[in-house]
This record gives structure tokens, sequence and C-alpha cells, in this order.
């Protein structure tokens, strides 16, 4: 996961430094992420958004992938447990940090992996609150 979000964030880097930007370079968002400057870029984005896209989604399900598989072992574990109040409690434990887990991932694709003609710059702005500020509170 550490590898694939380094090679994610040299990747993003490299694309969004290679850009010219001409006119206002006001970012209208909470914090600096690649979808609004490319918004800024006067020059044709389409190969970029499609190349960070990529490596973004293969990032996001790789991990997602690791986690639901760790979530599949351990139900297994949790459903050969013999006392009933054990497999409650550590199913209600599980039970949350997958919620939270659910919660961030499916606010991540809705960011990162939309297509750029759908995307909305007031939308992003709540997504981005909600797994900033929302997601950490759980």
């Amino acid at each position: 996961a550490f590898t694939a979000g380094l090679l994610n964030s040299m990747v993003n880097t490299s694309c969004v430094s290679s850009l010219p930007f001409c006119g206002s370079n006001v970012i209208n968002h909470f914090f600096c992420d690649c979808t609004p400057l490319f918004k800024l870029s006067c020059s044709d984005t389409w190969l970029i958004e499609n190349t960070t896209s990529i490596f973004a989604g293969v990032n996001m399900i790789g991990t997602l992938l690791v986690i639901l598989t760790s979530y599949s072992y351990v139900l297994f574990s949790i459903s050969r447990m013999h006392s009933v109040e054990g497999r409650r409690k550590a199913f209600s434990t599980c039970a949350s940090h997958l919620t939270a887990i659910t919660l961030f991932y499916s606010t991540a694709i809705y960011t990162y992996l939309r297509p750029g003609s759908s995307y909305s710059l007031s939308q992003d702005k709540v997504a981005s609150v909600f797994y900033t500020v929302v997601i950490p509170m759980l």
C-alpha cells in the first residue's frame, strides 16, 4: 500500500507540474487536489486525468482487496468461536471498522474514479469534507 501510494503521488505530482496554467490560479476548493488543478489548466488534460484515475483506481482497488481478504479471514475466525458473547463482541468491533472503511472507500471512489464529464466542484467539496473530517471522527 505504501509503495502504491508513493507511486500514485509521484505520478500525480509529475503530471500536474507539467501542466500550463493561465488566467486565474485561485483554487476554489478546501485543499489542493488534482481535479481542481486540472480545471485551472488551459491545456487538454484528458490524458493526465485518465492516467491519474488509473493509478488511483489500481491503488484503491488493490488496498481494498487486501482489506476484504483480511476481513474474510477475521469473519471465518469469528464464526469458529464457541462463545456467543465472544462472537458478538468480535463482530461488533469489526462491524464498526468495516463501516468506516466502507464510507471512506465509497467516498474516495466517488471523488477520484468518476468521469470528468460528471465532475461538480460543489459535490467534490462535500465529499472531501466527508472523508477528511467526518470519517476520522468515527
